[in-house]
């Protein structure tokens, strides 16, 4: 049924071009829909991107700090005594 209307509406002599162009708006709509979908795909692994960027900066800040405690209760005692804590 479907295939014998295409038939009939592609014989016809205005009905080529209606198709030709129908075809190119499609093809036209389908990539621009594509374009859309790869946007949001970018925009989220930027996000993500930028997320794992800030959790590695707070525990190298972490790492940091660990590196600088003080080792044991003397040595604790000692900056607290000189102001360097």
């Amino acid at each position: 049924m479907i295939a014998t209307l295409l038939g009939g509406f592609a014989t016809s002599p205005w009905g080529r071009p209606a198709l030709r162009y129908g075809a190119i708006v499609l093809a036209v709509l389908l990539f621009l829909l594509s374009l859309r979908r790869s946007g949001e795909r970018a925009g989220r692994l930027a996000e993500r991107l930028e997320t794992s960027e800030k959790v590695n900066d707070i525990q190298r800040q972490m790492l940091d700090a660990a590196a600088r405690r003080p080792r044991d209760r003397s040595d604790l005692a000692d900056r607290l005594r000189d102001g360097h804590f």
